[in-house]
């Protein structure tokens, strides 16, 4: 094994983290191993809904936030109280909160027949649910979500009394908890459908390839593709970060995963502590963008806009690589200021030898994207990539032992006609495969242990979905609101009023929203009330609404890299051994593109994939989208060379300032802008080179 591989190992086998706001685990004794089988029937619960969806979408979404709750609480019991008591109460209010859940299913055709005339019962099990929402996203996201939640709800009872164009009618105790507790615009809402649906069958899917290998898959193809190049170490974290977000859309917990190893290896090369900070914290967001899994706030906006999910992944795609180009060029260019060359290659490993050892666990990932690409549902594709990892995982130890090599390879074509034909015979066909396997998996050697990978994998799912099912829970107490008093007409009409004079100010108007609000709250929340806000504003003023939730998606990821809340580094700070403040600013310093690419897309949207302009009608769509791609790439660039100060050697003060001007123009969609910022950008190139030339000459 070499050195490099050798560093390759803490990360692999640190399989648990914490989740948001819990250590990691379940908790010790029969409490913890009772928290663990309610983690494995909460996924075996979405899965077999999933597979087979039998159930009211009503109930399945109460029963969601039912499993989320008992969890949730079993979990903060288990591993955050410290006493009997405090353990006690914990389990108490998640039994509740699952009964809730319960009450729902049994009595869901009674509650329909009852709209609008509940029962004092139903009443007491509405503001419960509400109660308990409240109190688990306060645990488990901290206090500024639960807070921001909280004065929308506030606003129902006493916006009556509010001045201005903010007072509304006035609602009365009954009809809010039926709005919010047993409606489906309230906490039983999109977000939560979307959850339950889509997002916690994608947070099993991940789980199942991180235990099946497929990190270590990544780490060595990253080491041995790029790990030569200048500042290798931290340009394996860009790319094993980039390939982690097309199966993980978790930005924070991916800092928490891959952070243990990149950063040490950045810091050991010569980086700065803040820098390799900030490497991992913008590498690890950007995975949220990353096609073809992305983060969970794409789910949501594909179920918001009523679009195939492939839509969205398309629009995703030239943004994503543009994103961690732009982390490649900043590396680039910051390792060659501070003289950083790449690592020894006759240590690292041959990536092609990564991918030919460990092949089979890309299929269920292509499987996934022609899936998506196919028109199948999200539910569909993802359901059937997780059984089909789950069938490589199983199929493993009965491969091994087979004996011939030729008969191994018999065995695995024929298990995968087998599951390839769930197309044609459905999935109870492939549940028939997945039971046969586990059947067999009992009676050769390493079965065992291979169950136990698929028992685990299950429950760490269940449990890496908890901080994204509370979130979409409370904020559909936002969202209520806005559908229950009209509020979000007033904040829209104030944007269209700027916007009719000046669309650039609008844009800064909503971009700062973003990173406002994302100071306390993560990027779904983040989403899903500016979206609701801005995105029919910006509509309005001809911004396609695809482009708009785009645009208020990327802000939302750069408001957990910006200064000073900043989520995702401060998760890295304790790895890189100093402030999450300081990884903050050189993270946004590597986000350059985060910031100049949805600005760009608005003006152009074919930079989205989307209608063409000018360009497209008299050239046709791809010179459109080429030169779009050409002049943003330019752009980045430059903005590279003004944050870090470096290009074929250091830059002076007078070359920054240029370099971002030049870099302003570019972006911006005004006549003659491109044509000057083209002029401006060969002449500034040249004159760098001759100086630095010159001054290279002088010091020979």
């Amino acid at each position: 094994m070499t050195t490099a591989q050798a560093a390759t190992q803490p990360h692999v086998e640190s399989a648990e983290e914490a989740v948001e706001g819990l250590p990691p685990g379940f908790g010790p004794g029969l409490m913890g191993r009772i928290a663990f089988g309610i983690a494995i029937a909460f996924a075996l619960f979405q899965l077999w809904t999933a597979a087979y969806g039998t159930l009211p979408s009503q109930v399945v979404r109460a029963m969601h936030v039912g499993f989320l709750l008992l969890l949730g609480f079993a979990l903060v019991g288990n591993l955050v109280a410290r006493t009997t008591l405090g353990r006690v109460w914990f389990w108490s209010l998640g039994i509740l909160g699952f009964l809730t859940g319960l009450y729902n299913w049994v009595f869901y055709a009674d509650l329909l027949r009852r709209s609008s005339f509940l029962t004092t019962l139903d009443l007491v099990m509405g503001t419960i649910v509400i109660v308990l929402v409240f109190e688990a996203a306060r645990r488990l996201m901290g206090w500024p979500l639960a807070i921001i939640s909280g004065l929308f709800l506030a606003y129902c009872f006493f916006g009556q009394y509010m001045p201005g164009p903010f007072i509304h009618r006035g609602y009365d105790y009954a009809q809010i908890i039926e709005h919010f507790g047993f409606g489906t615009e309230g906490i039983y809402g999109t977000p939560i459908y979307v959850s339950a649906a889509y997002i916690f069958i994608f947070v099993v899917f991940a789980a199942f390839l991180e235990k099946a290998g497929m990190i270590r898959l990544f780490n060595d193809f990253a080491l041995g593709l790029v790990g030569g190049w200048r500042g290798g170490p931290a340009q394996v974290c860009t790319l094993s970060s980039a390939l982690m977000g097309t199966i993980s859309g978790s930005g924070v917990a991916n800092v928490v995963a891959s952070g243990q190893f990149t950063i040490p290896l950045m810091k050991r090369f010569g980086f700065r502590s803040a820098f390799a900070g900030g490497v991992e914290a913008t590498s690890s967001m950007g995975g949220q963008i990353m096609p073809p899994i992305m983060g969970a706030v794409a789910f949501i906006m594909a179920e918001t806009l009523d679009v195939p999910y492939s839509t969205i992944v398309i629009a995703a795609l030239i943004p994503a690589i543009l994103y961690f180009a732009t982390c490649f060029w900043v590396v680039h260019l910051e390792a060659g200021k501070a003289g950083l060359s790449g690592m020894d290659k006759a240590e690292l490993p041959n990536p092609w030898h990564a991918v030919r050892d460990h092949w089979p666990l890309v299929l269920p990932l292509a499987a996934l994207v022609y899936l998506l690409f196919a028109g199948y549902t999200p539910i569909f594709a993802g359901t059937m990539g997780l059984a089909l990892v789950v069938v490589l995982i199983l199929g493993t130890p009965l491969a091994a032992a087979i004996g011939p090599r030729v008969f191994r390879y018999v065995f695995w074509i024929a298990l995968g006609l087998a599951s390839a034909a769930f197309l044609r015979f459905g999935v109870n066909f492939l549940a028939l495969v997945i039971g046969a396997l586990v059947l067999a998996c009992v009676f050769v050697k390493g079965g065992w242990e291979t169950l136990a990978i698929v028992r685990d994998s299950l429950a760490e799912g269940a449990r890496n979905a908890l901080p994204v099912g509370i979130a979409c829970a409370i904020v559909g107490i936002v969202i209520g609101t806005l559908t229950l008093t009209g509020i979000a007409s007033t904040f829209i009409g104030a944007i269209i009023a700027i916007g009719e004079s000046n669309l650039f100010l609008s844009l800064v108007l909503t971009m700062l929203t973003c990173l406002v609000l994302g100071m306390g709250i993560p990027t779904i929340p983040n989403y899903i009330i500016t979206s609701s806000l801005a995105g029919p504003a910006l509509l309005e003023l001809g911004v396609p609404l695809l482009v708009s939730h785009m645009f208020v998606f990327y802000f939302g990821i750069m408001a957990d890299l910006t200064p000073p809340v900043a989520l995702a580094c401060f998760a890295a700070a304790p790895m890189a051994k100093t402030s999450g403040l300081k990884i903050s600013l050189q993270a946004t310093k590597l986000a350059a593109a985060g910031f100049i690419v949805p600005f760009m897309a608005v003006y152009t949207p074919s930079l989205m994939l989307q209608d063409g302009g000018a360009i497209a009608a008299q050239f046709g769509y791809p010179v459109e989208v080429a030169y779009i791609l050409f002049k943003t790439v330019l752009a980045i660039g430059l903005w590279g060379v003004a944050v870090v100060g470096y290009l074929l050697g250091k830059a002076n003060w007078l070359e920054r300032i240029a370099a971002f001007g030049i870099g302003i123009l570019l972006m911006l969609a005004l006549p003659l802008t491109d044509e000057l910022g083209f002029a401006l950008a060969a002449l500034f190139i040249g004159q760098h080179w001759w100086r630095t030339r010159r001054l290279k000459a002088s010091l020979a």
